[in-house]
């Protein structure tokens, strides 16, 4: 990857060389790795064993959660923030995993789309919820720094699952409470 990134950084006209680029390549490599590790980690792993039996089935909200992830079509970065509710069905995922399934999806290339669905089926199925929902608000390198370059356009996506579908009372419940 390193010699790869030589190559781009030589087809841009700069020199290798040149002080302030001597070791990039080395570092754009070892930053590209970490921005992109959500490949090398499962469900599982990430879970480790942290879903407990748990005697309640009102809505579980973790919002507001920090999100970076690199677009698949330009490699630009979106950032942003994720607001995850469910409805347990006797088990609960421990606080910390709800933010590390965030990580574990958002780190490789993606489209928030794509990546709000992940988040989804993996809570669904790892907690057997009854219902899940995941927003995603985020800003887009992509759209802000090149193209039609508009700074303060913010991409939402949503995902609602089991009863945050049917029942319009609980999705309402869940988007007033994310919205506070």
């Amino acid at each position: 990857m390193e010699q790869h990134f030589a190559r781009i950084i030589e087809a841009v006209g700069e020199d290798l060389n040149r002080e302030g680029l001597i070791d990039t390549p080395k570092r754009a490599a070892k930053a590209f790795k970490f921005l992109n590790n959500g490949y090398e980690k499962t469900l599982e792993e990430v879970l480790n064993g942290a879903i407990f039996n748990a005697d309640t089935e009102d809505m579980v909200i973790v919002k507001d959660i920090e999100l970076y992830s690199l677009c698949e079509h330009h490699l630009l970065p979106f950032i942003g923030k994720c607001h995850v509710g469910y409805l347990p069905q006797g088990k609960v995922m421990g606080l910390s995993k709800v933010a590390r399934v965030i990580d574990m999806y958002a780190r490789r290339l993606q489209i928030q789309e794509k990546l709000t669905k992940q988040i989804a089926d993996a809570i669904e199925l790892a907690t057997g919820a009854r219902g899940v929902a995941v927003v995603i608000e985020a800003k887009h390198l992509c759209m802000m720094m090149r193209g039609v370059e508009k700074q303060n356009s913010v991409m939402t996506t949503s995902v609602m699952t089991g009863i945050f579908r049917k029942e319009i009372s609980t999705r309402s419940e869940f988007l007033t409470l994310i919205s506070r």
